[in-house]
């Protein structure tokens, strides 16, 4: 059940009898102010049973800190410690100087309360509230949408270590499989830790290890196939054998030669899309944030004020997938109920300048400064989709020459012969069947955004202006030395709620910079003066 703060703390109070050492203007000093009117009791009493059970730590205490632990990237471990031994951490969270704290495994209960709550990111929505209530977000018009790559809190496995990573799991959770293995699998022993010994710098023995590790895992699948179908194994058990299933198809192909059925298999010679990474972490990813960066982990997508660099909406997803995408997550962000209803100047790399959340972003009302993806010629140095003419009500496209030609029921736009004898085809195409022209079907919304931006000086100037401060929420919220970036977590969810939580952290930190102060039971925001 919920426990309630004691009358008298654990020997003096330490907000009390030193405050003089806690900084002013600090996180700590605004906790311990005003703990009580940010996290009041009945925010948290649907995590605890009503009369059952032995009283809890408070729940505000935990509020408190989880709300560090995030600002300081701290472990589990080193939170409890602080708690016990800091003075900022004792005089924020209300407790006596002589109070021992709790282990840190509460931490971990606390977390998993509110991710299985029906509001696990309560405490950023409080926060968020605190903003809208002090005005810091008053007549502030613009978003910018944004996103950060997240390293995962596991190591990337090989194709031979995930398949045994994989069989074991099964050999675990699903009944019956660890004896069909003992006497069935027999590429390695799966009961040895660690890789099997192998002369590893030999080809045909790593072959063979993968035609077995490979021929082993079809047969465990084989074997609890019906069962999972039908719904007999539980949840765990399936989802076991369905990633081993996944690993077992992904990175393996015929070797050469080979249809599969006698047994023989290679590493693929390509990488699967949305390829899993490693079974101790089934939803990490490989993940190219630009050309030339290549990272394994997450996606944070982030909708910022740009004014205050306060974070108004966040998500975590996997890091791949055509719904994960940022243009996808950063549309869904800003139609969340949580934003409200007001339209915006909504501000975005290319990611988001794509046709399908131009069009919705649009249809919401939002005023669109997002820049726009550049066009790749055929030829280096020819001609793009910009220097062809369409005429959507006349279902025609006009080429450079001056050839129109009909654009089809997939929308394409085939020159064909025309192209042959075309003075301008070296600029044009390289291909021998000639140009053709594939038009998107917001071609004309996508056509006008490249033309305002390359015409609108102010347009750019806006872009320009705001990214400074964008930047420097995107690296509050990777850490000053990028420690915040490698998550401490393993899931969509448990990793979500952290970036909802650091969010948080972040926001209230940036509000009491701003000035917050609590006046008269009213939050507002009083700037700084001298």
């Amino acid at each position: 059940m919920m426990g309630h703060r004691p009358e008298q703390p654990v020997g003096p109070d330490v907000w009390s009898t030193c405050r003089e050492l806690i900084p002013a203007g600090s996180v700590y000093a605004f906790l311990a102010e005003h703990r009580d009117e940010l996290f009041p009791e009945e925010m948290f009493a649907d995590l605890y049973a009503a009369t059952d059970g032995r009283p809890s730590i408070p729940p505000q205490v935990l509020a408190c800190v989880l709300v560090l632990q995030v600002l300081l990237h701290s472990s589990d471990p080193e939170a409890a410690l602080a708690v016990r031994c800091d003075l900022r951490w004792k005089a924020a969270c209300g407790l006596g100087l002589q109070d021992r704290g709790f282990d840190p495994s509460l931490l971990v209960y606390f977390r998993q309360r509110l991710r299985k709550s029906g509001d696990p990111n309560r405490i950023f929505a409080r926060v968020s509230r605190l903003a809208a209530d002090s005005g810091a977000l008053r007549a502030r018009t613009r978003r910018v949408l944004d996103s950060a790559v997240l390293d995962d809190a596991v190591a990337t496995q090989d194709t031979i270590t995930q398949l045994i990573a994989a069989i074991r799991r099964v050999s675990r959770q699903v009944p019956g499989a660890a004896p069909l293995i003992a006497e069935r699998c027999h590429a390695t022993d799966y009961d040895q830790a660690g890789k099997p010994v192998i002369a590893w710098d030999d080809a045909k023995a790593r072959q063979e290890l993968v035609s077995g590790l490979v021929t082993d895992a079809l047969t465990v699948v084989s074997a609890f196939e019906t069962a999972a179908v039908a719904g007999e194994l539980e949840e765990t058990a399936g989802q076991a054998l369905a990633l081993l299933a996944l690993v077992a198809g992904q990175d393996v192909e015929p070797a050469e030669g080979s249809d599969g059925t006698d047994g023989r298999w290679r590493i693929a010679r390509k990488v699967a899309t949305d390829r899993v990474i490693s079974t101790v972490d089934a939803q990490a990813r490989h993940v190219h944030k630009t050309v030339h960066q290549r990272q394994d982990g997450y996606k944070a997508h982030v909708v910022i004020e740009p004014d205050t660099g306060l974070f108004t909406g966040v998500r975590l997803t996997m890091a791949t997938g055509a719904g994960n995408h940022e243009a996808v997550v950063g549309v869904d962000l800003l139609a969340d109920p949580g934003a409200g209803t007001a339209v915006f100047e909504v501000l975005g790399d290319s990611a988001y300048g794509t046709g399908d959340a131009r069009a919705a972003l649009a249809a919401a009302g939002h005023t669109l400064i997002i820049k726009p993806a550049p066009l790749r010629p055929a030829v280096a140095g020819g001609y793009t989709r910009d220097d062809f003419t369409v005429d959507e009500a006349a279902g025609t496209v006009t080429c450079p020459a001056g050839v129109s030609r009909h654009i089809t029921r997939t929308r394409h736009a085939v020159f064909g012969i025309a192209c042959r004898t075309c003075p301008l085809r070296e600029r044009c195409t390289t291909s021998k069947d000639g140009r053709t022209l594939r038009l998107h079907p917001h071609d004309a919304l996508l056509h006008q955004a490249r033309q305002e931006w390359a015409t609108d000086p102010d347009m750019r100037a806006i872009y320009r202006q705001h990214r400074p401060m964008v930047e420097r929420s995107i690296a509050w919220l990777v850490g000053a030395d990028g420690g915040a970036r490698r998550l401490r977590y393993r899931g969509v969810l448990r990793n979500d709620l952290w970036l909802h939580l650091r969010a948080a952290a972040l926001n209230l930190r940036r509000l009491i910079n701003l000035g917050l102060a609590g006046v008269q039971g009213r939050w507002t925001l009083q700037p700084h003066t001298g």
